[in-house]
């Protein structure tokens, strides 16, 4: 009489269990299939940063037409780029902010705030002056970092480097200009002691300085009769 193999049973059934797509439970509850799975960020979800050069867009014309660039302006619009940056803002957050400089400064500007986005070093916003009516002072009272601006040195009849499209004035409100009788923007009077510490703050050991100088740039918070700590043009 042939012996009955009871062994082969427990294998019968997991292997059945198996096919069928079951978990066989040994003491322990499956996992719920309800259970949450934890989200995580791909590659492909993550928002490029961006650094383009052009020059100035029909778009982006029809807003400095009367603006920052009025009718009598002497430098052709073909001398001017259109500059997309990708920063980081006050709060830690990116961004991508706008700038229209001098052709002869664009690569030199997109190398500066490429490596100013690397290092995660904060800029407030960066906005066309457009976006304030073409007012120097209303855009410095924002903190916001522009370039060109076709206007005059503040109380001169000569062209700004601003007009020119080869300056840039980098978180203004923290960085004013100074001079023993006026501070601008006008609400900036506490950042005019340069002997403070403070966040934000231009000085020789700054990232912001010593990237604009490796690239020629002049610094306006070095200039003996005014101080601009917010500026640099070449």
């Amino acid at each position: 009489m042939k012996k009955k193999v009871f062994g082969t049973l427990p294998a019968l059934v997991a292997a059945l269990c198996f096919l069928a797509g079951c978990q066989c439970r040994q003491g322990s509850a499956p996992a719920s299939e309800s259970e949450p799975v934890a989200e995580t960020e791909t590659d492909s979800e993550r928002v490029a940063p961006v650094f383009t050069a052009e020059p100035v867009p029909a778009a982006v014309e029809a807003r400095m037409r009367g603006v920052s660039y009025p009718d009598d302006a002497e430098i052709p619009l073909s001398d001017l780029r259109y500059l997309r940056l990708s920063y980081v803002d006050f709060d830690g957050r990116e961004q991508v902010g706008e700038l229209v400089c001098n052709q002869a400064v664009a690569e030199d500007l997109v190398a500066i705030f490429r490596a100013l986005y690397e290092a995660r070093y904060p800029i407030r916003s960066i906005r066309l002056i457009d976006d304030f009516g073409g007012d120097d002072e209303a855009s410095m009272e924002a903190d916001n970092t522009s370039c060109f601006n076709y206007r005059r040195k503040t109380g001169m009849r000569e062209l700004s480097k601003h007009a020119l499209g080869l300056a840039v004035d980098i978180n203004p409100f923290e960085n004013p200009y100074v001079r023993p009788s006026r501070v601008r923007p006008a609400g900036a009077s506490a950042y005019a002691d340069r002997t403070r510490d403070f966040p934000h703050k231009i000085d020789k050991e700054d990232l912001c300085y010593k990237l604009f100088r490796a690239r020629g740039f002049a610094w306006g918070g070095a200039w003996r009769s005014v101080q601009d700590y917010q500026h640099f043009e070449k």
